[in-house]
């Protein structure tokens, strides 16, 4: 019995992408051929700790495709430690948002999520 690998990614709105130049599409297409499911995290939707377990809104299935990423399924308030790794591809500005997407991410480190940039070094 296979598991499902998942990658979830922190990134900017989907819509205002440059699809012909977004190094983070080139990423989610690569990971997406070796055989991972996506999931887009919305960093303002996330939610904190929950019984020590950290939760973010989660998109259910994403899918890169060249031209565009497409999230045909709902989304929902799903544990972080879920998913195999966490890209934080979100660009600054340097604001709140920004450093609590960082804290949850590195709590989500802790439970044994490799995540991607160091949440501690995008602070720093």
């Amino acid at each position: 019995m296979s598991t499902l690998r998942r990658l979830g990614v922190v990134m900017d709105p989907i819509g205002a992408i440059s699809y012909a130049k977004d190094s983070t599409l080139a990423m989610l297409l690569a990971a997406q051929a070796r055989g991972f499911a996506l999931a887009y995290l919305e960093p303002a939707r996330s939610a904190a700790a929950r019984r020590r377990r950290v939760r973010a809104h989660a998109s259910a299935h994403g899918q890169a495709r060249p031209r565009r990423v497409v999230h045909p399924g709902g989304a929902a308030i799903e544990p972080l430690s879920a998913l195999e790794c966490i890209l934080m591809r979100k660009d600054p500005p340097f604001d709140t948002e920004y450093i609590y997407s960082t804290y949850i991410l590195e709590r989500a480190e802790s439970q044994g999520v490799l995540v991607v940039n160091r949440p501690r070094g995008l602070r720093t």
